[in-house]
């Protein structure tokens, strides 16, 4: 489990596949990731999977340092011709193993977490590979750069009941590993899959 990427590549296949024949009103659909709708999902997305740190350190400064406006400024970008060539570019780059910077299981939260914001709105099932989901779930609860993971979940513990892991001290929260790592990414919806004491810190924070 050390190499990340051949689970990366194959969640990007998966979600390229199953994006394929979408009508036009399904690609306009609002995703679970804040203003964004599926295809500007999938275009930031694509923008990650084509940046490197160099790259990344020069639009981050042409934003002021601003991550949002960044963000925006990449899924237009790479969103600009349609939905049909954000996916074909997106599956030229499936095999790419370029990031920005930051802890390499940063990257098995981004393709989990912004693979569930498209499919669930558009109610397509997918089972991901939960030892990985778990990980990016380890990552989020001791950090706090740009989702504010570890400040979410603080003070409960997160245990999974599909697999076997476990995460912090304090009251309970429990349920399917992948609606974890949902709540500590800050999608609300998530939290009707869960349940102990500790759910309710979980709304106050989302």
């Amino acid at each position: 489990m050390t190499d990340i990427w051949p689970t990366i590549h194959a969640e990007r296949q998966a979600l390229a596949d199953d994006l394929a024949d979408l009508s036009a009103q399904q690609w306009a659909t609002s995703s679970l990731c804040s203003d964004w709708d599926v295809h500007q999902v999938l275009a930031h997305l694509l923008s990650a999977a084509k940046m490197t740190p160099p790259k990344f350190v020069t639009k981050f400064a042409a934003a002021g340092g601003n991550f949002d406006r960044f963000a925006a400024n990449q899924v237009r970008l790479e969103g600009a011709d349609g939905p049909a060539a954000t996916l074909a570019a997106f599956r030229a780059a499936q095999r790419r193993q370029s990031a920005p910077p930051g802890p390499k299981d940063t990257w098995l939260g981004e393709a989990f977490v912004h693979g569930e914001d498209i499919r669930r709105p558009l109610g397509i099932p997918h089972s991901y590979p939960l030892p990985y989901v778990a990980r990016a779930i380890a990552l989020y609860a001791k950090s706090n750069a740009i989702i504010g993971g570890k400040t979410r979940v603080a003070g409960v513990t997160l245990t999974a009941t599909d697999t076997d892991f476990s995460v912090g001290a304090g009251p309970l929260v429990q349920g399917p590993a992948m609606a974890l790592l949902l709540a500590a990414s800050g999608r609300k919806s998530a939290l009707d899959e869960l349940s102990g004491p500790g759910v309710a810190t979980l709304r106050e924070r989302s």
